[in-house]
């Protein structure tokens, strides 16, 4: 796969360092020189020393990208919110996990159904990279970069907090506060693998919301995430004494007959796309069963 850009600058640059000004890392270099790939400077193959000069078009070819053999695939279907050459969104289902998971009779996690896609679809790359991920029992927006450099692009993008993502829950109780801050550090619970709690020693995490219907019993809010913990949504409305409608875990009552998992849903998100260098947004509409616990209040 080549990616080209041209060089408009006066001054003249090493090509290592125009396509780090372009978001080329460093390891992505190191695989065009030594995995099969090449640097270009107008179409011919140069060394990273090499001088570009204004006008001049400089590429990076990047090879293919075999499939992992230790990853299962699943013909289960997916549904596709977003795709282009660099990026695939997907709308997730609840009840379906992000990646695999150990010691599980069927492998149908995303990644296993999306490494099928690729291969039924006969993508150059095989690679199932992913760069966010949701709960098994949320839904909502995943991204799988279709490539390594559209992955250390999001991966750059994730730490700097540029990659905003919306969700919508319903929490138990009746909020009052129409908008609100929740910051307050999150750790592992000693006594439990899995779940997190809220403690002075935790890592900073802060979570925005805005209230969007208050009920008798429950509340609809969305949610902007600002920090990126474990279950930091579930975790936050919590220790605010609202946990979400059917969380179980975080101290909520089952809501059996109304929604059989924690009522939280990705319904948004946005980030950059220096390919097209231009934001994508997508969008995935609230699915059933969380229609049918709001309708209840």
């Amino acid at each position: 796969m080549e990616f080209t850009w041209q060089y408009d600058h006066q001054t003249p640059r090493k090509l290592r360092s125009a396509l780090r000004m372009s978001g080329v890392t460093s390891s992505l270099m190191k695989v065009a020189i030594f995995h099969g790939g090449r640097m270009l400077i107008n179409g011919e193959p140069k060394w990273a020393i090499d001088m570009v000069h204004q006008g001049d078009k400089y590429s990076i070819v990047i090879p293919p990208e075999e499939a992992n053999d230790h990853v299962d695939e699943s013909s289960a279907p997916i549904e596709i919110a977003y795709e282009d050459r660099d990026f695939l969104v997907l709308n997730k289902p609840a009840g379906v996990a992000t990646v695999p998971a150990h010691n599980v009779a069927v492998a149908d996690s995303l990644v296993n159904r999306v490494k099928y896609y690729y291969r039924q679809q006969n993508y150059e790359n095989r690679v199932t990279h992913v760069a966010t991920r949701l709960d098994k029992d949320t839904s909502g927006l995943v991204v799988f970069p279709k490539h390594r450099f559209a992955h250390a692009v999001l991966d750059r993008q994730l730490k700097k907090h540029q990659v905003k993502k919306n969700y919508y829950a319903l929490v138990t109780g009746q909020l009052h506060t129409s908008h609100g801050y929740i910051d307050a550090p999150i750790r592992r619970d000693p006594d439990s693998f899995v779940k997190r709690q809220v403690a002075p020693d935790g890592k900073p995490s802060v979570t925005e919301y805005w209230l969007e219907e208050a009920g008798d019993n429950q509340s609809l809010v969305k949610i902007r995430l600002h920090t990126g913990r474990t279950h930091q949504i579930r975790v936050h409305f919590s220790f605010l004494g609202h946990p979400l409608v059917g969380d179980e875990m975080y101290g909520a009552p089952a809501a059996k007959g109304l929604i059989n998992r924690q009522a939280l849903h990705c319904y948004w998100m946005q980030f950059y796309s220096p390919f097209k260098q231009d934001w994508i947004t997508v969008e995935a509409p609230v699915p059933a069963d969380f229609k049918r616990a709001l309708r209840k209040e």
